[in-house]
């Protein structure tokens, strides 16, 4: 909770620098700020679920135990020309909330992660965690993925075949 406080006001604070850059002849381009969307998030592990419910989030900087904090507000990778909410994001917003951890590799080729392990399930050669949204699989990672209020999220534990 405090985490995500924390995180929130720093992503607030880094854009409010971002747009005086701009303002003041500078290079960087102020980002739209994304209004607060609320899903359902499913996540299910080798042993069923591990959460489910209901979670308000945004596009933010997300920071899995595996280390790193990159942004994940579907501008990743220049899926979308504007920032919003993500499956990731939720992800996050859910473990900050709720008391559990994910990892994920970062792939700056994508700028985006691959999740690999929930709430200590990690993937192994034969499963991995497939990102649905609304009962689809996702065309694009979880920090390019623009979420909008009410949608169903699952990141499901799938075997590979």
């Amino acid at each position: 909770m405090p985490a995500t406080l924390t995180r929130r006001a720093a992503t607030a604070l880094t854009a409010a620098v971002t747009a005086a850059l701009a303002l003041a002849g500078g290079t960087a381009t102020p980002a739209a700020a994304a209004d607060p969307v609320t899903v359902s998030l499913t996540l299910t592990g080798p042993s069923g679920l591990i959460f489910d419910g209901e979670v308000t989030t945004t596009g933010h900087t997300v920071t899995p135990v595996s280390g790193g904090a990159h942004l994940c507000d579907g501008t990743n990778n220049g899926a979308n020309p504007t920032a919003g909410a993500t499956p990731t994001a939720a992800l996050d917003d859910a473990a900050d909330d709720n008391g559990f951890d994910w990892a994920g590799v970062w792939y700056s080729s994508f700028e985006d992660y691959l999740v690999t392990t929930i709430d200590g399930y990690s993937q192994d050669a034969d499963h991995f965690y497939e990102i649905s949204v609304n009962g689809t699989p996702t065309p694009v990672g979880g920090c390019q993925f623009l979420l909008a209020e009410g949608d169903e999220v699952a990141f499901t534990w799938t075997e590979i075949w």
